[in-house]
């Protein structure tokens, strides 16, 4: 079969990547073969939206060639693949099992290599391409390009909602409950400060003196208040933090991120609100939940919440 490459255009294709995520992920069993609708979204909202990471035009999508009909009009092309960047020399890559073929892996890594690429300042360009440890058809074409594989890998980590959920109640002092507006807002943009920047006072204040950031993430389209959780302190103060985005469609749950504050670390606050998420989930009718995690501290914590299954996310490397 042959298919139409083009970027990204405009909203529409927005939407349309967006259903074909949902479609894919089914198709694969929702295993994390492709990016979730929720991982697009926050890339889309908080990394492209508010870090200046990527581009949406940065987008290459393979869409199936439309027939004719029998009144001449050209049938609604359908996307049979996507790349994306997420960090700078990044690709990632979702295909629609149906339309798999070497050929059309090939020209993904390819078009991912002349458009993803960073070049370093000595003219040197470095692609990192991302494929879950399963998908052996993209590591053959990785392989026979040069690539080699990296250290560096995610665990994409998940749970069933029919497996028990840990009683895991706050210490005493704390409370765990879905975030409010206004001046907990505020406080919530500072511990993000706090919590993703090593203690860092100066970041954690220029968060808190202009939270648009964090109103633009609270405009994507999975964005809940009620599972925005948080540890509140007696003085008011956000200690640890969750958001938690629930696809309906696929009935899964997507947690990104999960943080405390280093004055509050070791008190179990981010199993509280993880495990206070969770239930939530499980009253909506979510039946599966995901996690990512690189660090050891991160693998303890998510492992001590009944994410002990996982995949890995694999990072291959090449210097064109």
């Amino acid at each position: 079969m042959k298919f139409n490459l083009r970027k990204y255009q405009d909203e529409n294709d927005y939407w349309r990547i967006r259903e074909f995520l949902r479609q894919v992920f089914l198709l694969n069993d929702r295993q994390e073969m492709s990016w979730q609708v929720a991982r697009f979204d926050y890339w889309r909202w908080h990394s492209v939206g508010n870090l200046g990471d990527g581009s949406l035009e940065d987008v290459s999508i393979w869409e199936t060639i439309g027939s004719q009909t029998a009144d001449s009009q050209t049938a609604d092309d359908q996307i049979a693949a996507v790349v994306n960047p997420e960090g700078l020399g990044e690709a990632h890559f979702s295909i629609h099992p149906a339309f798999y073929t070497p050929e059309l892996v090939t020209e993904m890594v390819m078009t991912a290599e002349q458009s993803l690429a960073y070049a370093h300042p000595n003219g040197q360009k470095k692609l990192n391409a991302w494929v879950n440890e399963h998908q052996t058809y993209f590591k053959d074409v990785l392989i026979q390009r040069g690539y080699t594989q990296s250290d560096y890998t995610e665990y994409m980590r998940h749970r069933s909602l029919d497996d028990p959920i840990l009683d895991a109640p706050p210490p005493p002092g704390y409370t765990v409950r879905p975030l409010g507006d206004g001046l907990e807002l505020l406080e919530r943009c500072y511990a993000s400060g706090l919590a993703f920047h090593d203690d860092d006072i100066h970041t954690a204040r220029k968060n808190r003196d202009d939270p648009q950031w964090y109103r633009n993430l609270q405009t994507a389209p999975l964005y809940r208040r009620d599972l925005d959780m948080v540890a509140i302190a007696s003085d008011g103060t956000v200690a640890s933090f969750c958001t938690i985005w629930f696809d309906d469609v696929t009935r899964s749950a997507y947690f990104e991120p999960v943080a405390t504050v280093p004055a509050h670390q070791r008190r179990g606050l981010g199993k509280s609100v993880m495990c206070e998420g969770l239930r939530r989930l499980k009253r909506m009718g979510a039946t599966k939940a995901f996690v990512g995690s690189y660090a050891p501290d991160a693998h303890a914590l998510y492992t001590s919440v009944g994410f002990t299954k996982f995949e890995l996310l694999e990072s291959w490397v090449k210097n064109l």
